[in-house]
């Protein structure tokens, strides 16, 4: 059966079949982490005593924060793109985006020199349990930036082409896009306390 695309809510819904279809992806997305973190925490309350701490006390806590402090920013960027094109403002809105493109990259530099880091010292996947969850939960999220940049940055160029025929439609997109980029973010704010901080 084909799930025709629609602008405007549905009635028995409540969205448009493009937004129900992110959350439903986010929720699977979310089981997913969900299970990560729940690894995490099993992993933690059964390692040798003081074998987390030391492997925690190599990571850069300053490097995370200025990650988090980026990825915050972004968020804020996404959503004034959507809101630029609410206000039939397209300049904005690839001002914006290019701004929310620009800092996913920033943060990849970043995470790039962290993980040298940890290489150039020794520091694998295969040292330790807990480098082992590090690398996994964090070389993942930066899968998933990846992605929503390759994205973002399809709906910065070609895909603007959709504004001229059908700008609602293209609008919803980049609202669609501004969600996931938001679960992004909102896994690193997880992440970052969880690996950096509390362990």
């Amino acid at each position: 059966m084909e799930i025709p695309y629609t602008v405007r809510p549905r009635p028995d819904t409540g969205v448009y079949n493009g937004k129900m279809g992110i959350w439903l992806f986010l929720a699977s997305e979310i089981m997913l982490f969900g299970a990560l973190f729940s690894t995490l925490i099993l992993l933690y309350i059964g390692s040798p005593e003081g074998l987390w701490h030391d492997s925690v006390s190599h990571l850069s806590v300053p490097l995370a924060t200025f990650n988090t402090l980026v990825l915050i920013a972004s968020s804020v960027t996404v959503v004034m793109s959507w809101a630029s094109l609410k206000m039939q403002d397209l300049g904005k809105y690839r001002i914006y985006m290019g701004l929310t493109v620009l800092l996913a990259l920033v943060f990849l530099v970043v995470k790039g020199f962290e993980y040298n880091e940890k290489f150039s010292h020794g520091y694998f996947p295969k040292t330790n349990t807990f480098y082992a969850v590090y690398f996994v939960m964090t070389g993942l999220h930066a899968l998933h930036i990846i992605g929503g940049v390759i994205v973002n940055l399809y709906l910065l160029f070609p895909g603007t082409r959709m504004w001229e025929t059908e700008p609602e439609r293209f609008t919803n997109r980049i609202e669609c896009a501004g969600l996931y980029w938001h679960f992004v973010d909102l896994v690193w704010i997880f992440l970052f306390p969880v690996l950096y901080l509390m362990l």
